[in-house]
């Protein structure tokens, strides 16, 4: 589930596509939000990306956050460039022993089966921006979704999944070969539809590393992100 404006490779003329990701990347810090002043900072970002696109209602708090922010296989990052927050991502890792995705609220009888056959699953969710620098920064949705990617290959993934909008399935098809799962279906939160597309990370990963080289990082890179407690029982599962 995305709030995000995608821009075309060709939107910036210049410099390639890989040396503005690689330029954007220097001056990019990837933030696991771990305390709490991080997480509201990221609800209130989300909500108001999220209002701006008409997919949730106002509600007083101004802020947007669910029960699945504090699930045990939950990694939750801020985006800043220059010191200042740009995005967020939130990424599930799901396995038998931790199964919690949010796309199971909706896709249920598609991914269950996947999980209990012993699978590893990635579903990033709650990938927004911040309006200004989305407009500053066209490469800011690679950056982001670089999150995922470098999830996949910390756990070893089977399926890295995309729950966006109709509109939205073209940059994962393009950038990634998410393949489209499942029609649109009324996710409980949101008010506009969203699809089911993934991707079978092993059979995509030479590819989509020689076609876009900054998603590739180092293992300290990846242990830096993603070492925490749970992570070492889900490697277990991977």
């Amino acid at each position: 589930m995305v709030a995000l404006t995608f821009w075309p490779d060709a939107a910036v003329p210049g410099p390639s596509l890989s040396d503005r990701v690689m330029s954007l990347l220097e001056r990019v810090d990837f933030r696991r939000a771990d305390a709490p002043e991080d997480r509201e900072a990221i609800y209130r970002l989300r909500y108001t990306a999220y209002l701006r696109e008409g997919a949730i209602q106002p509600n007083a708090g101004e802020r947007f956050a669910d029960s699945l922010d504090d699930a045990i296989n939950a990694w939750i990052f801020g985006v800043y460039i220059d010191g200042e927050l740009a995005s967020s991502i939130r990424l599930h890792v799901a396995s038998r022993q931790h199964p919690d995705l949010p796309a199971l609220n909706v896709f249920s009888d598609i991914l269950l089966p996947e999980i209990e056959h012993g699978k590893i699953v990635i579903d990033p969710t709650r990938f927004v921006a911040d309006r200004s620098a989305s407009r500053r920064f066209p490469e800011l949705c690679y950056v982001t979704t670089r999150l995922a990617w470098l999830a996949s290959e910390f756990f070893t993934t089977n399926l890295l999944l995309a729950t966006v909008r109709a509109e939205h399935q073209a940059f994962y098809r393009r950038v990634f070969g998410h393949r489209l799962i499942c029609e649109p279906r009324h996710y409980p939160s949101l008010t506009k539809p969203i699809s089911l597309m993934a991707l079978d990370y092993a059979m995509a990963r030479e590819r989509v590393l020689q076609r876009h080289p900054f998603f590739r990082s180092t293992y300290f890179e990846r242990r830096m992100l993603f070492a925490r407690p749970v992570q070492q029982a889900l490697r277990t599962a991977a």
